[in-house]
């Protein structure tokens, strides 16, 4: 445990050193708090097929990735045999109606990104999820005008977390190198992302019960305005 956290010392040093000119953040967990609402849309989805889960074990077993393949996962843990293209939209309409009515900003993202921002620090978004998603999620908690056009999803490039294409898509798009960017995700899919693309990465572990990640890339935060201190600004 010491190693880990003199590791960890070291590797927050090395990035507070080194200039970050652009934040690329996951959009669903990290700036949005929509985790535990696409879980329970997963449970009450699924057992209108009679499906059984519970939302403990949804949670357990999150960690990212292209939906299709989470719910085809779902679909055989439960052992039931409806098709994706029926479970998905059903899927999507359930989270929908539950953003609309919970949803809420992750804590202190908000003035994280008007500092960022103040700072003159390029932001974007990068998802698994499609635009228009984002576009709606951000609006409905008011965070849309930080990031203006600067949505970027794997179905643009029909390549998804954890491949390393859609950061890649993500740096060039805002027109820096990988090594001018730093992502930030709150799931394993996501920052295994960032380390088959090389880039630095922030693991947003806000539940200690989240499997920890060692790797020289990535530090781990508990909380958003923690971001900051890893920036050389």
């Amino acid at each position: 445990m010491h190693a880990e956290m003199n590791l960890n010392r070291q590797l927050g040093r090395h990035m507070s050193e080194s200039t970050i000119k652009c934040i690329i953040f996951d959009c669903d967990g990290t700036l949005v708090d929509s985790e535990r609402l696409c879980q329970e849309a997963l449970v009450d989805v699924f057992a209108r097929f009679g499906g059984q889960l519970s939302l403990q074990e949804c949670m357990a077993r999150f960690q990212g990735g292209k939906l299709a393949d989470i719910l085809a996962e779902t679909r055989e843990r439960c052992g039931i045999k409806v098709s994706i293209d029926v479970l998905e939209p059903l899927y999507r309409e359930e989270c929908r109606q539950r953003f609309e009515s919970e949803l809420q900003p992750i804590a202190g993202v908000a003035k994280l990104l008007a500092e960022l921002q103040g700072r003159d620090i390029d932001i974007c978004v990068a998802s698994n999820g499609p635009v228009e998603k984002m576009a709606h999620t951000l609006g409905l908690t008011g965070l849309r005008h930080y990031f203006n056009e600067c949505l970027f999803s794997a179905f643009e490039i029909q390549c998804w977390k954890p491949e390393p294409d859609l950061l890649h898509y993500a740096a060039m798009q805002m027109g820096y190198s990988v090594n001018e960017c730093l992502f930030v995700d709150d799931t394993i899919n996501g920052i295994q992302a960032s380390i088959n693309a090389e880039m630095k990465a922030l693991y947003f572990r806000a539940d200690p019960a989240r499997p920890n990640i060692d790797h020289p890339l990535v530090t781990t935060i508990e909380n958003m305005p923690a971001v900051l201190h890893h920036l050389n600004l």
